[in-house]
């Protein structure tokens, strides 16, 4: 989601060999590592802890927040009031039927026919409250939306022509001329959404990283929800971390590592999944989500960028040879820690170090930045899902503008977009404790359909909107 150059600075170089694994016959799970030969000769590191739940202990006696007796929890450790939330078939309905029109100008246009989801509102930082959904009924080109009034004067002056007695009077209002759609999507579907409980063992979390990073930059997410209960996987892609790295281009494209990571979710998949990605595996995670719509419950999306198809770029300092990437790596690295953290001292640069994260040899790297193609993942490929999205933004993220998690979230159906302001492109690493309760929040919200007669109102509203939109585009365009 990410362009080629803004995405490759961010995997901050080291200049050290490609990344050795031990043979897959040899390789014993240890402290919750495994190794997985997704293809022959391809070999992932996989981090896979599977909690013990005790009959005896609830999620929040682990997180040490609150003391409950054995009286209050149930055979799998959750409270009795909290099981049904649980059980996937008891609960919220949601309806999503969407009519996703695209016109030959690049316009897009949505009609969400179904439930507009009005829930319990996720509450920010400094207290603040933000709509749990953004949905947009009209969404045309990207740098033509941009250009858009934000709020159409409600009562515009008509425009006026002249007469033959040289007096004005005003025009007759325009007619809207029917255009043919280039491609129409329709989707009608029920879902049911409900709260994911740690100590459950249908619910498992999948963490993806991005370009040039590791699995480790998830250990703090990763040592926190398996304490709460939750099962968690997160693997390192080829080429990263301590999977294997093979030396052919073709190995580390969108679609190459997309099955590669679609071998690992078939593997470790329950009932309820969670995909929690960052940067380019936010893209890996959408096209999961969009592969298997029964299997994913949820989305976590930090710091992904807009809803537009990858293409790699053809004027990058990453189309450069291999051995002068190797030059400039110290160059790649600092950059990277001035762009990709909010601060820059001693903390952040202990954390680029830890856990052998963004240790990737100069061909990876150039291979991972060439090989960014994707051109299904554009804006109607995203606004076909209907899983609840949490969108994650580090305010001083200079990788990733802000307008672009804005764009994302209103072509998502179900979107929730929060922004961390102390945070930048590595937010999850930056501030972990934050991050960490956000996405808790989000795994243990369940939609609130009581609100559904406001719902339609509102619908009506953005209607209406849109047609005020059209009418505004057109006089603009009668004018020129």
């Amino acid at each position: 989601m990410l362009t080629s150059i803004t995405e490759g600075i961010l995997c901050c170089l080291t200049g050290k060999a490609a990344s050795l694994v031990l043979p897959l016959e040899s390789s014993k799970p240890s402290d919750g590592f495994e190794f997985v030969e997704v293809k022959p000769g391809r070999v992932l590191r996989v981090r896979h802890i599977i909690p013990e739940r005790q009959p005896n202990v609830t999620e929040e006696q682990v997180a040490g927040k609150t003391d409950r007796t054995d009286d209050d929890c149930d055979e799998d450790g959750s409270t009795e009031k909290s099981n049904d939330n649980n059980d996937p078939n008891t609960g919220s309905s949601v309806h999503c039927k969407r009519k996703i029109t695209v016109y030959r100008n690049g316009q897009l246009v949505i009609e969400n026919l179904g439930d507009v989801l009005h829930s319990e509102i996720l509450q920010c930082q400094d207290g603040d409250l933000e709509p749990c959904s953004t949905v947009e009924v009209e969404l045309a080109d990207y740098k033509e939306y941009k250009e858009m009034p934000s709020s159409p004067d409600p009562n515009p002056i008509p425009p006026t022509v002249p007469t033959t007695a040289g007096e004005q009077k005003p025009a007759p209002p325009p007619r809207r001329r029917r255009r043919k759609p280039k491609r129409t999507v329709q989707i009608d579907s029920e879902r049911v959404i409900s709260s994911c409980k740690g100590t459950h063992s249908d619910v498992a979390l999948f963490f993806v990283h991005g370009v040039g990073g590791s699995l480790d930059i998830w250990g703090s997410q990763l040592d926190f929800f398996s304490r709460l209960g939750y099962e968690v996987i997160a693997p390192d892609l080829a080429g990263h971390g301590a999977s294997t790295g093979p030396h052919i281009a073709a190995a580390y494209t969108f679609y190459a590592l997309a099955e590669d990571l679609r071998a690992i979710f078939k593997r470790y998949a329950r009932k309820r999944n969670i995909l929690i990605g960052h940067s380019y595996g936010v893209s890996f995670c959408t096209f999961l989500a969009h592969e298997y719509p029964d299997l994913v419950h949820k989305v976590v999306m930090i710091n992904g960028g807009g809803p537009t198809a990858l293409e790699p770029s053809l004027c990058s300092i990453f189309q450069l040879p291999s051995c002068v990437l190797h030059c400039l790596s110290p160059c790649l690295a600092w950059s990277f820690l001035k762009a990709g953290f909010a601060r820059q001292g001693a903390k952040e640069k202990q954390l680029l170090k830890q856990g052998n994260a963004f240790n990737v040899s100069p061909f990876v790297l150039r291979a991972m930045m060439s090989g960014q193609y994707w051109p299904e993942g554009d804006e109607v490929y995203h606004a076909e899902l209907t899983v609840p999205i949490l969108l994650v933004h580090g305010m001083c993220d200079k990788f990733v503008p802000m307008d672009e998690d804005q764009r994302m979230a209103e072509i998502l159906l179900f979107a929730f977009l929060k922004v961390i302001e102390e945070g930048s492109h590595m937010v999850m690493m930056e501030c972990p404790d934050t991050v960490n309760t956000l996405l808790h929040e989000f795994f243990l919200w369940e939609p609130d359909m009581s609100s559904r007669d406001s719902s339609k109102a509102d619908t009506e509203k953005t209607v209406a909107l849109s047609d005020t939109l059209h009418t505004l585009k057109f006089n603009k365009s009668m004018d020129k």
